[in-house]
């Protein structure tokens, strides 16, 4: 769908705004398994310019988040042997969701519920803008990538994999 012109402040844009961020909204109709490929269609943007935010756990169950393009994967072996790990994997929807705070295709890298250390593949940081789950389905916002480290705190890593 078309950009909306004010989408009701939530959690990651508050958070934005606090910080003084500059940051474009993007709405669009959320498509239950669409993922970032389906809001990247929609809104006519890059699927590789689109980052997903994934809630993942290692082998001990502590969570982590990764921020991937939108038309890449995770090599979670790759992404667990930087990191010094034995395993990594998905979350659960549900077991995101308690971590997050968000709803699974609504997860924001930014104000999550539980502070997780946050990853980004490194290729993301070399893009002028990006778009990211803004904390709603069917909302993102568009910033520059560097706005994850700054804020996040975002360790650079290179794990993607084509789709």
């Amino acid at each position: 769908m078309a950009k909306k012109d004010k989408v009701s402040e939530t959690p990651a844009t508050a958070l934005l705004r606090a910080h003084g961020v500059d940051f474009t909204e993007h709405s669009y109709e959320y498509l239950e398994h669409g993922g970032a490929q389906h809001s990247a269609q929609v809104l006519g943007m890059d699927p590789f310019s689109v980052v997903k935010t994934l809630i993942m756990q290692d082998q001990d169950a502590q969570p982590l988040v990764v921020l991937m393009h939108g038309n890449r994967k995770v090599s979670t072996k790759n992404l667990a042997r930087q990191l010094g790990l034995k395993a990594i994997e998905p979350c659960a929807p549900e077991v995101a969701n308690r971590h997050s705070g968000y709803w699974v295709g609504g997860t924001s890298p930014f104000a999550t519920r539980r502070a997780m250390p946050v990853y980004i593949e490194e290729s993301i940081l070399a893009l002028p803008r990006i778009c990211i789950n803004g904390g709603r389905r069917g909302y993102l916002v568009g910033l520059d990538p560097q706005v994850c480290v700054r804020l996040l705190n975002a360790k650079a890593v290179n794990c993607a994999l084509a789709e």
